[in-house]
């Protein structure tokens, strides 16, 4: 049995997730299909690199990933699959992909042009079903992907977001991602260990957070940072290193979207304490 996952903005509350299925089912039957999300918001390309990128690494090896955010379906852009050294890949060719390949081996990435993987009528509007659907389940039944169409090498690419450090010891990142739960996710990556910022550009040295740092986004600033969203009194703002391994600001039992108007892109700033001896990075100039 082979895994397909599925990641889509296509919501729940009308048939386009549940045809998908059908369609993968009758021509591979015996595929495991697992749900990702199908409430990435409608064409937002970055949230859903954002959520392919902090799901794929936890599926087994083989798994077939399916991302359908696809503002262009119907133009002329084109659909790609991937092939990497533990799963395949297949999207809009957006950048929907970049930020979960970044941490893969690339081995092989294709045009997917061959129609006799398609279903016999394709509709502009409904290539998941279509085209995504079925070439999925191709693959699920163990079609080489060079078999989908020629190899390409000028697949666009999402710039991965990188924070950067200043002079002062002051990093400048910002809010990539929104939870459902209000969480606001910024661009600032940490080891799980240590809380080494593994994405830092413009820095000779590692830096690492701790107790000591100060983030302020908006008016507020935030003194240290927490081990969980309930470690604060309620209605508290945090910051804490979310599943993601990423930066987070949330409010104890509460909403930080929600209570800082958040949005996507708004900046985040991170103090370091300079007295720190593992901070002695220092910026590129």
């Amino acid at each position: 049995m082979t895994i397909v996952a599925l990641l889509t903005d296509f919501g729940m509350s009308d048939s386009y997730a549940g045809v998908m299925k059908g369609v993968i089912l009758g021509i591979a039957p015996e595929t495991v299909l697992i749900d990702i999300s199908h409430d990435i918001p409608p064409q937002d390309i970055r949230a859903g690199a954002f959520v392919l990128k902090s799901a794929s690494p936890y599926f087994p090896v083989g798994t077939i990933f399916v991302a359908i955010v696809d503002p262009g379906v119907g133009s002329e852009r084109r659909i790609i699959a991937v092939r990497t050294s533990r799963a395949l890949f297949i999207a809009p060719d957006n950048g929907v992909l970049s930020w979960a390949l970044y941490g893969e081996d690339v081995r092989e990435i294709v045009s997917v042009t061959e129609s006799r993987y398609w279903l016999p009528k394709v509709s502009r509007t409904f290539h998941g079903r279509d085209i995504f659907a079925p070439v999925a389940a191709h693959l699920a039944n163990g079609l080489p992907i060079d078999r989908l169409g020629r190899p390409i090498q000028d697949s666009i690419h999402l710039p991965l977001p990188r924070p950067r450090l200043e002079a002062g010891g002051v990093v400048h990142g910002e809010v990539i991602y929104i939870d459902r739960f209000g969480n606001l996710v910024t661009d600032i990556q940490l080891d799980p260990g240590d809380h080494r910022i593994t994405n830092l550009s413009g820095c000779e040295r590692d830096v690492h957070l701790n107790s000591a740092i100060r983030v302020q986004i908006r008016e507020h600033r935030i003194n240290s940072i927490r081990d969980d969203y309930a470690d604060g009194e309620p209605g508290e703002m945090l910051a804490l290193v979310g599943s993601s391994g990423h930066l987070e600001v949330a409010v104890c039992n509460g909403n930080a979207a929600l209570l800082l108007g958040g949005t996507v892109g708004m900046p985040v700033r991170v103090t370091l304490s300079l007295g720190d001896s593992q901070n002695s990075a220092h910026p590129i100039r």
